[in-house]
């Protein structure tokens, strides 16, 4: 959370002496939210991050979520883009929550793989992501979205829509497993997790350009988890399946040029 990378290697018509030659932006801001203490958590903590966002000017993204990963589009169509995605994976530990202690920690790592989202209407975009895990999990993860957006004023565009996700065992092994030395440590029942549907749920925001180079946003965010992960241990006898997230965000925007 907190970085988004959306920009595309093959609409450019115009000539460059180096792949990286061109105008491009740079967004900077934060955010800040309430939300679970971890995936499966009842409790709640006010938290920030930075957000960063880089790309091409006058690339043909149309909408983007605080949902999506920092993604790179090898193919950009207007109405069907496909490329690379990763996402960053912060320490999961007995800091994060007392809750986790005896539970052998998520290490800091990251996922990577494929992205592609396509436009069916001119306010519709579905948008698929496959990443694979890497140090934190070995697992294979798969997020699927849907977002409808609407222009209220020239200003103002509001959105909304379903999400799902779903995994492969490795990843909720790392996430929600308890083996027979984590039960002794920790108090929660051994579990030992397949793969399977991870969450579902749906996601809102209201975004407002206040200048040219200033975007704020409001946004809300509620999943259920599933499966897995709501048979975990962890999650049943210690959290919550129903997890909500609220909060409020900014970014400026600089432009520049490389040779």
């Amino acid at each position: 959370m907190g970085l988004f990378l959306a920009t595309s290697a093959g609409a450019q018509a115009q000539e460059r002496q180096h792949f990286w030659s061109g105008d491009w932006y740079l967004k900077v801001g934060a955010t800040g939210f309430l939300g679970p203490k971890y995936d499966g958590s009842s409790d709640r903590l006010f938290q920030a991050a930075p957000l960063i966002s880089l790309g091409r000017a006058g690339s043909t993204v149309r909408f983007s979520s605080r949902n999506d990963n920092p993604a790179f589009a090898f193919v950009d169509k207007g109405a069907f883009r496909a490329g690379v995605v990763g996402k960053l994976i912060f320490e999961r530990d007995d800091d994060t929550s007392s809750d986790l202690k005896g539970i052998d920690p998520v290490r800091f790592g990251g996922e990577l793989g494929g992205f592609a989202e396509v436009y069916p209407t001119d306010w519709l975009r579905l948008r698929a992501e496959l990443r694979q895990g890497i140090r934190s999990h070995h697992g294979i993860v798969a997020d699927v979205a849907a977002d409808g957006f609407i222009d209220v004023t020239d200003t103002v565009r509001l959105s909304a829509g379903p999400r799902l996700s779903a995994a492969t065992s490795d990843y909720f092994d790392a996430y929600y497993g308890i083996n027979a030395s984590e039960a002794a440590k920790s108090g929660y029942s051994k579990y030992t997790p397949s793969g399977g549907l991870n969450s579902v749920g749906a996601g809102a925001a209201i975004t407002w350009q206040a200048t040219e180079k200033i975007e704020a946003s409001a946004f809300a965010e509620y999943k259920r988890l599933m499966g897995p992960a709501a048979d975990s241990s962890i999650v049943k006898e210690g959290g919550s399946r129903n997890q909500f997230l609220v909060g409020l965000s900014a970014t400026y925007r600089f432009d520049f040029t490389l040779e």
